[in-house]
């Protein structure tokens, strides 16, 4: 039997950017939040020791333990799918502050393209451009729209980097493509090593827009508009899959959570697994969450007036097929909206560079000290003769060559024995790459659901990921990673090794990244989406769903400074819908 709580105003089911921001909003306006957090606390002082490599990076001592939940995993409708037993492709975190925490700090804008790119691909290439099955679809958003909850972000996270608009005057440096912002960034951009300045050179000469690549690292120290002090980055490398104990890494639990906790009406409450919904279909609203406290196994149910849905991707879609709430997605008749448009992330064009009598010094560095190109991304090239949509942003990072994780050696050389650490040795100063981080688009096929064989702990259906990639995907490979391979000859490495084509299924069992998108995805249609463009649930009106899992699609970057505005833009929503209970987007007619 549940223990019945107190209500609140708003509960939050996850204590990371997205809750951590709609729970520093509304309880700055005198609302009580409570967020719901599955893992324990975590403060800046727990990272004094974590460059602890194999510890951290390779057992992964963040992240979700997936001998109690995990997901199953499938390529295609007709196979049986098994679950994911050792994190391989992605790896989802756990505890106060979520992915925040352990993420490298890169923090893009997606481009005006990507909020309208159905449209806009019709307006430029005609609807036949879409390939059959493709499942393309307007966000229901515009950029100009989003762009205050962009800068909302940014500044309260504290993002280094260099505008290339300002309210539509392109400027001297940053990124030319990039939609128009109404002010520069808050902090100035990383420092440019040899191998940046390299890169940036060569890209110039062979006619590219190169830029310093924006970064939640911080580069000053920095106070927010909330008050919140933040550290300076020291340039360590120990930034993906750690926490920073400098605080010097824009997170959860340096910056909202902090400013949450500061007004007095802010609850966090730890190892509390959110394992249903309580929703009210008549009603059409949620009346609050049921949890299991995972230190004692007891029940509670916690009332509220609005329920935030903020916990990582594949845990949002999950949890709204447990709660039967909207129709689950059917690839078969292409009907239903919950788990359709699950995307991933297409790493698969690359070029290293193996230099024979340079060095570069790259254990010094930053999970966002990067030079970047985005004239292969989005629409910013023609795609009249190529058979592929989007693009991805090229970019080189100098993220830390961490010694065990980073053992470059040349093609055809063992993975193992003397050969191998010779190589290792000799090259890990002097080999560098450079990589596409290509968008990947909607497909019919690709989607999530639950699985009617493996349950978790509780006994509940695990959620079921089908995903392959497609000749979009592969056909994008193809067209760019001959140009990284040109850049990493032209900069003047003596051997390259290039991935220029993506042969074979997805393989879910290597690490390529984190940004899983879709499921529950925005848009003005209720027949074709699951929440409207204030992140507000189509079937339930006080239950708002944030975060990557609204992405139609997803893009050429990486999705957190998008998380990161669409949560300003659903605290917004919330805020209004407290005030006045309604539907706040109408659907089109």
């Amino acid at each position: 039997m549940a223990q019945q709580l107190d209500p609140v105003d708003v509960v939050t089911v996850g204590a990371g950017w997205t809750g951590g921001i709609i729970a520093k909003e509304l309880a700055q306006e005198d609302y009580q939040v409570v967020s719901l957090e599955r893992g324990g606390e975590r403060e800046t002082e727990n990272f004094f020791t974590v460059h602890d490599e194999l510890g951290y990076a390779l057992r992964y001592k963040l992240m979700q333990d997936l001998s109690k939940e995990t997901i199953t995993f499938r390529n295609a409708v007709d196979d049986t799918a098994l679950p994911m037993r050792r994190f391989g492709a992605f790896l989802p975190g756990s505890g106060e502050g979520g992915a925040g925490v352990h993420w490298n700090g890169q923090t893009w804008r997606f481009l005006p393209y990507d909020f309208e790119i159905r449209s806009r691909t019709i307006d430029e290439y005609g609807e036949e451009k879409i390939p059959e099955n493709m499942q393309l679809q307007d966000w229901g958003i515009s950029y100009d729209e989003l762009q205050p909850y962009y800068d909302q972000f940014e500044y309260t996270a504290g993002i280094a980097g260099e505008a290339g608009n300002i309210e539509g005057e392109t400027q001297e440096l940053g990124n030319p493509y990039e939609g128009p912002r109404s002010r520069e960034y808050p902090l100035p951009p990383m420092i440019e090593t040899p191998v940046l300045e390299r890169f940036k050179e060569t890209a110039d000469e062979l006619g590219y827009e190169p830029f310093q690549a924006p970064s939640a690292n911080l580069t000053e120290q920095y106070t927010n508009p909330d008050g919140v002090q933040q550290g300076q980055c020291q340039y360590c490398g120990y930034c993906e899959r750690f926490g920073c104990e400098w605080g010097a890494k824009a997170s959860p639990i340096t910056t909202v959570l902090p400013a949450a906790r500061e007004t007095g009406n802010f609850e966090l409450r730890t190892h509390a697994d959110v394992v249903e919904l309580l929703y009210n279909e008549d009603e059409q609203e949620v009346e609050g969450v049921r949890y299991v406290d995972r230190r004692t196994d007891e029940v509670y149910e916690q009332p509220a007036d609005v329920v935030a849905l903020t916990a990582y991707v594949l845990n949002n879609v999950r949890l709204l097929l447990l709660s039967d709430i909207g129709e689950p997605y059917d690839p078969e008749t292409g009907e239903g909206t919950v788990g359709k448009n699950y995307c991933y992330q297409n790493f698969q064009a690359s070029a290293t560079g193996f230099f024979d009598d340079e060095e570069w010094n790259l254990y010094m560095g930053a999970g966002a000290l990067g030079a970047a190109i985005d004239d292969f991304n989005g629409d910013n090239f023609d795609h009249s003769e190529l058979d592929f949509l989007h693009g991805g942003n090229v970019a080189l990072n100098q993220t830390g060559d961490r010694p065990i994780a980073n053992n470059p050696v040349p093609e055809g050389t063992q993975s193992w024995g003397s050969e191998f650490k010779a190589q290792s040795i000799d090259n890990y100063h002097s080999s560098v790459s450079v990589s596409a981080q290509g968008s990947v688009l909607p497909f019919r096929e690709n989607y999530l659901d639950l699985d009617p064989n493996y349950t978790d702990q509780y006994g509940q259906p695990l959620l079921r990921m089908t995903f392959d990639w497609r000749e979009q995907d592969r056909n994008m490979v193809e067209h760019i990673g001959p140009y990284l391979e040109e850049i990493m000859e032209e900069m003047g490495a003596n051997t390259v090794d290039a991935s220029t084509s993506l042969e074979g299924s997805f393989d879910i069992t290597p690490y390529q990244s984190t940004h899983n998108t879709g499921g529950a995805i925005m848009g003005s249609d209720p027949s074709e989406s699951v929440v409207n463009n204030y992140l507000q649930n189509w079937d339930a009106h006080n239950l708002f769903v944030p975060g990557a899992s609204a992405f139609a699609h997803n893009s050429g970057y990486n999705p957190t400074g998008t998380v990161g505005a669409l949560a300003f833009r659903a605290a917004e929503g919330i805020q209004e819908y407290l005030d006045s209970p309604d539907l706040l987007a109408s659907p089109d007619d």
